[in-house]
């Protein structure tokens, strides 16, 4: 049997085709195979016509799942608490101590911008704005190759402090195996009501309602290329988080910390499937040889092993920078989901990055704690789409309304510039009903 064997591309910012080389590694497409488009439209469609029949259908197609009716496929509270019940007590109390850390730092994010606000001006008229929580919500949790209940605690707690009253959780049990984890996280974190569907057929059933599975508001979690494409297409009808790409880290090194440490890091990544993409920005060029070795040690005693080899080699890469706040120039044009910077003071390099997921300070911090317990969300934007957007928080499951309080004073000086504005775009109705308070009226104008 020949040896696994992982190699990250090998690059130097000095290389004269370093910036072509770069490219490459980093294109990847969110572009659904036309196949997929075509499948997932005809679900979408047929779970629109026929409810819950089609739903039924297609989770006995492709998770071989018999159920002669939605119900079956009900998770109750009974059941969530009963998994949670009978779990060993490490996992019960590792679970809760999780939730907790996840739930304070969701409140706090609440607190610093998810407020109502409103201030009263000199005129007396008062201007601000309301936030209110979304009335139901659905998050999808994946349950194929593997399952997650992490991903549960992530989208529901935030839901549950912004005070949305109720969180609909969708997971598929291919052949009816259910997750006991999956579904004590489900109960831990406040689920409302949970079905074990998943894929196209379940996105559909929560963006368009069918008797059983009631119609959400929003839509959140990630899942595969059949679900991201669901998801985009029903967008619009509801609203959705964002699509996902494969997951992805950037470890930023000055050589302080052991290559070990670094290298499982990377694999952190990688194990998730051969998509993903790991990253190592450093200046040291023995310190990346010292990483490599420790992945060529490291990578056969993890079971995952083929899978981080396949991710290591088609889309990992090892980046020699001419300097530590050169590699922060090239992290902020990949813009990647999980930045760690591993180094003696973080916080002399945080300062220049830009755009990130999360950002992890410090050798002792490793993305698999932000992934699980550590507190701030976990989903986050892949693809380089941080430069423009941001983790899952309580803001994702709260909206905002302005709020307009016109005093009779002030609408004499606001109409008179309303009214200017109204004729000037030639909408006289417009105008006129900010006349129409004025003291005195004045006499309608024609419109120019």
């Amino acid at each position: 049997m020949t040896a696994l064997v992982a190699k990250a591309l090998r690059l130097s910012t000095t290389d004269a085709d370093f910036e072509a080389m770069f490219q490459k590694r980093l294109h990847w497409s969110a572009d659904a195979d036309a196949a997929i488009e075509s499948r997932v439209a005809e679900i979408l469609a047929d779970v629109q016509q026929r409810g819950d029949a089609a739903v039924l259908a297609y989770t006995q197609r492709f998770d071989g799942l018999t159920a002669q009716d939605m119900q079956s496929l009900m998770l109750t509270q009974t059941e969530l608490k009963a998994a949670f019940d009978g779990l060993p007590a490490v996992q019960k109390n590792a679970l809760q101590a999780a939730a907790q850390r996840v739930r304070t730092y969701h409140e706090a994010q609440k607190k610093a911008s998810g407020e109502s606000w409103s201030y009263t001006d000199e005129d007396g008229t008062l201007l601000g704005q309301k936030v209110t929580p979304l009335d139901r919500v659905g998050i999808y949790v994946p349950g194929g190759k593997a399952a997650y209940p992490s991903s549960v605690l992530m989208n529901a707690i935030p839901a549950h402090v912004a005070g949305v009253e109720e969180i609909i959780m969708v997971v598929p049990t291919p052949q009816g195996v259910k997750n006991p984890l999956v579904l004590a996280a489900a109960y831990v974190a406040g689920v409302s009501r949970a079905f074990t569907i998943g894929g196209a057929q379940a996105v559909a059933a929560l963006a368009f309602g069918t008797a059983s599975v009631p119609k959400v508001d929003k839509i959140t979690g990630p899942g595969n290329a059949y679900v991201a494409s669901a998801k985009k297409r029903v967008f619009g009808t509801v609203g959705i988080d964002m699509i996902a790409g494969p997951s992805e880290i950037l470890v930023l090194a000055d050589g302080s910390t052991p290559a070990a440490w670094v290298a499982m890091d990377l694999f952190s990544q990688a194990e998730h499937d051969e998509l993903a993409q790991s990253i190592l920005l450093c200046p040291d060029a023995a310190y990346i040889d010292k990483v490599q070795a420790a992945i060529d040690q490291l990578l056969p005693t993890l079971p995952r092993a083929e899978i981080i080899a396949k991710s290591m080699n088609d889309r990992g890469a090892f980046i020699q920078t001419r300097s530590m706040e050169e590699a922060c120039h090239i992290s902020n044009r990949i813009a990647p989901e999980h930045l760690e910077v591993s180094s003696r003071n973080p916080h002399t390099w945080e300062p220049l990055l830009k755009h990130a997921g999360a950002i992890f300070l410090g050798a002792f911090t490793s993305e698999s704690l932000g992934d699980y317990c550590a507190g701030p969300n976990h989903v986050l934007p892949t693809s380089g789409t941080a430069r423009f957007s941001s983790p899952l928080g309580v803001y994702d499951f709260q909206k905002r309304s302005s709020l307009i309080e016109v005093s009779e004073k002030g609408a004499q000086s606001l109409g008179l510039i309303a009214a200017e504005l109204a004729y000037g775009e030639g909408l006289q109705a417009h105008a006129r009903a900010a006349e129409l308070r004025l003291k005195p009226v004045p006499p309608q104008r024609e419109t120019p």
